[in-house]
């Protein structure tokens, strides 16, 4: 039985700045990096390095390639943060491109894209304790 979210696969077309845009601006950590030899290169990323969930950043054109049934289209990802303000306002000071502020009924939401215009959301979860 399925009982956790390991990682999360983002097929990428430049691997070194999807490196860059997701350490260097949104602030997370590269965790592992791991390099076949025959091309096959992946980069494990998180927000932390006791995150539960990591991203794996993997050559789109490699993948496609090894195995062209897939369908590497970007996954729809919900990041969790409790200052939604706060790290809007980081991106935004980063030049990344930045949705709306929207007020859902579950919490406030925006969306941000990387430099591959991939979209991604963030949640404000309010600490319950």
């Amino acid at each position: 039985m399925i009982n956790k979210l390991g990682q999360i696969m983002l097929y990428v077309n430049n691997q070194d700045e999807a490196v860059r845009f997701w350490t260097e601006k949104v602030g997370f950590h590269v965790i592992s990096e791991e390099d076949n030899g025959e091309g096959m290169r992946w980069i494990e990323i998180a927000p932390s390095k006791e995150s539960e969930t990591s991203i794996i950043l993997h050559n789109k054109e490699f993948v496609a390639k090894m195995s062209p049934e897939l369908n590497l289209g970007t996954p729809s990802l919900m990041f969790f943060t409790e200052d939604l303000e706060g790290l809007y306002g980081k991106l935004t000071e980063e030049n990344v491109t930045v949705g709306e502020m929207v007020h859902m009924p579950s919490g406030k939401v925006f969306n941000f894209a990387d430099g591959e215009e991939n979209y991604f959301a963030v949640m404000e979860i309010k600490d319950k304790s």
